[in-house]
């Protein structure tokens, strides 16, 4: 970090002859974009924006003029719905009980409203090009104390803005009086809408690209000629960050989580370090803490908890102290010997990459979601249920004709697609999750977005037929200008992955003008998901190259690691992403390793669902165990306490009573044990063996 190096024989923070040195902004701050806001902790506050806990599950925060939010208006829509994207917000489903800002840390529900004071500070990392910017932010709550001082990391999840881990990560650091390190990780929410050339600031409000120049989240690079005959051509379209930045971004992840902390230190130097003379009368503050003084927690969940592994992977134990993960999306190199078992049968296709996994989901999940095995699955689509019914069918067809599945009939087809993803790695215990992964949109928006930022494609190329826009909600027509444009809010309600904030995810090819993905033709764009699946299957060389610039080797360097995941998890399966990880780490880390892995039955991968019939009855909070994670891993570096060993977590389903489902409590979530016994996963020279 520039400007934090120890000058030779010099104390911690100190130059020759005792003088602290002064507290220089890292090189990657981009200076101009640094901003500072205050919170008092009752009117607006660090955690809930000052909606508190009972406004956080209320409705959307109203904004005074819909045609010009202003940041704080902007800044609480993003609390508000990045909170609740990553948790059960009901009160039956554990809010409020198990955590929500009202619960302390031990687990009691003392904190009323639950808001907290504290300072933001709002920066852009950049390579010195201002076409990275990636939103860095630092909340120091009131009541950090410097003599105890603690970071924890928040890095986003999915493709969310810079707020995106306030629930699964935020929440808990600021509860403990850490500052937390937040950062969008190169892809949060950055949007372009190509027609009116308006793009996002770091703050979320709106400019015209040219005016912006690089203060922007995110422009697309393209010329203004062929921005203009694209724009002819396909009118109302969008660029967003993670999927058209052309750089990437997921290379950087681990850098960026760095970053995030780099900028934490330089925070807490500039408000509690010591006063040094410069230049005559004016004074900086000197380096009170040196790097590796502060007790970091790498920590967040799905890509941001990939994020935090690969991030502690590339310190050699210099910034980051410890990792707790959640259900962490992460490419594996699986050593040659590495293996996955379970019940002592191995897994074959264990420790895959995305790229490989999800455009295959993306491809069979449609016809799956017909499979004896996935009957009663629960709905989360918009759709009719007869037009559903019909997609599932013609993709059946479809897949049937082109060689992919076999069988006589639908059913069997269906039946046959099912039995590939199981050996492709997917678990028996997701099957009710495939119909509604790809319902929801979440695996094809997903695929489409991955596959255009491995393949580094411009929005102008419409890989494999897609993009992003506005379509009409009852013919799924593309092209459709919107009465307000979406632009306006994307920043607060937007996700970074459409279908989001009225933005879809459009196939072009056909009809004329494109449409809706799902109803452009009757096997839902079942051409374009064969494209993207050959992007893969056939070694296409940007997409080979940037899997192996992302993939990590697990080597944790021996910090203290918990992960945690659900083993129903449909979205990234278990046995390519957890399992694996732990297999590889046990063979390259051997004896040195302190990771434990935590696998819960009846864990799937969005907890924010579980509030939808189908979801409750049948699943548990991995959210829960989240939490649990890092409050052992709190009282392991505080007072020495041991990790628990990776264990299978056996919960109880909560089932449906004669009122429906009954309240989450206790006795379905089984307490993480010091002694497993039976249920104890054991790693050792590269292979895992998971009890059923």
């Amino acid at each position: 970090m520039a400007g934090m190096a120890i000058a030779p024989g010099a104390g911690a923070g100190e130059h020759d002859g005792g003088m602290p040195e002064w507290n220089r902004l890292p090189a990657f701050v981009v200076a101009s974009s640094l901003r500072t806001t205050n919170y008092d902790g009752t009117s607006d506050d660090l955690l809930t924006a000052g909606l508190g806990k009972t406004g956080l599950v209320g409705p959307q925060p109203a904004v005074l003029n819909p045609a010009a939010p202003t940041a704080a208006e902007l800044r609480r829509l993003a609390i508000w719905a990045n909170y609740r994207a990553l948790v059960d917000i009901t009160a039956n489903g554990g809010y409020g009980r198990f955590w929500g800002p009202n619960v302390d840390v031990y687990g009691n529900d003392t904190l009323g409203e639950g808001k907290i004071a504290g300072t933001e500070y709002l920066a852009f990392a950049d390579n010195g090009t201002g076409r990275q910017n990636v939103s860095l932010l630092v909340q120091v709550p009131a009541s950090f104390d410097p003599a105890n001082a603690c970071i924890v990391t928040a890095t986003s999840s999915g493709s969310r803005g810079v707020y995106g881990a306030i629930s699964a990560a935020g929440e808990w650091g600021l509860k403990r009086g850490c500052a937390v390190a937040y950062t969008d990780k190169g892809t949060g929410n950055g949007a372009h809408e190509l027609m009116s050339d308006l793009v996002t600031l770091i703050d979320g409000r709106l400019a015209n690209a040219a005016t912006a120049g690089h203060a922007s989240i995110f422009t697309a690079n393209v010329p203004p000629g062929e921005l203009a005959a694209y724009n002819q051509k396909f009118p109302n379209r969008y660029a967003f960050k993670h999927a058209h930045s052309q750089q990437n971004p997921e290379e950087d992840w681990g850098k960026d989580t760095l970053e995030a902390v780099q900028f934490a230190y330089w925070v807490l130097n500039e408000r509690f370090g010591p006063l040094v003379s410069v230049s005559g009368n004016a004074s900086h503050h000197g380096v009170r803490y040196a790097p590796g003084d502060i007790m970091t927690i790498a920590a967040s969940v799905s890509n941001g908890g990939g994020a935090s592994l690969a991030a502690a992977e590339q310190d050699p134990g210099k910034w980051i102290t410890a990792v707790v993960v959640g259900e962490p999306q992460i490419n594996v190199r699986m050593p040659g010997n590495a293996q996955v078992k379970e019940g002592g049968q191995r897994i074959a296709a264990a420790g895959k990459p995305l790229a490989d996994y999800m455009t295959l989901a993306n491809l069979l999940q449609p016809c799956a979601a017909l499979a004896e095995a996935a009957a009663g699955a629960p709905y989360l689509t918009a759709l009719p249920v007869a037009t559903t019914t019909a997609i599932r069918e013609a993709r059946c067809s479809s897949l049937a004709v082109a060689g992919y599945i076999h069988g006589a009939d639908t059913q069997a087809q269906a039946n046959d697609a099912l039995a590939r993803l199981h050996e492709a790695g997917y678990e028996a215990e997701s099957d009710l999750l495939q119909a509604p992964m790809w319902d929801s949109q979440a695996v094809p928006a997903v695929a489409v977005t991955y596959a255009d930022a491995y393949t580094r494609s411009s929005v102008i190329d419409n890989l494999c037929g897609f993009s992003f826009g506005t379509t009409n909600a009852s013919t799924g027509a593309a092209g459709v200008t919107p009465t307000a444009s979406p632009m306006l809010t994307v920043f607060g309600v937007g996700n970074g992955v459409p279908p989001t904030n009225g933005i879809n995810l459009v196939y072009n090819v056909t009809p004329p003008g494109g449409a809706d993905h799902r109803l452009a033709t009757p096997d839902a764009s079942f051409a374009g998901a064969v494209c993207l699946r050959d992007l893969w299957t056939k070694g296409d060389p940007r997409m080979r190259r940037s899997v192996q610039a992302i993939s990590v080797n697990a080597n944790l360097h021996g910090k203290p690691a918990i992960i945690v995941q659900g083993r129903s998890d449909a979205l990234v399966p278990i046995n390519h992403a957890s399992r694996a990880y732990l297999a590889a780490n046990s063979e390259r880390e051997g004896s040195r390793s302190q990771l434990s892995l935590y696998e819960v039955t009846n864990g799937q991968h969005f907890d924010a669902f579980l509030p939808v019939a189908g979801f409750a009855s049948r699943f548990v909070p991995v959210h829960y165990y989240n939490i649990e994670a890092l409050n052992l891993m709190w009282r392991h570096l505080k007072n020495g306490t041991p990790l628990p060993p990776s264990q299978v977590i056996r919960t109880i389903p909560r089932g449906v009573g004669p009122s429906g489902t009954p309240p989450l409590g206790v006795a379905n979530l089984p307490a993480i044990v010091e002694n497993p016994g039976s249920n104890a996963i054991h790693a050792s020279n590269g292979v895992v063996n998971v009890p059923h």
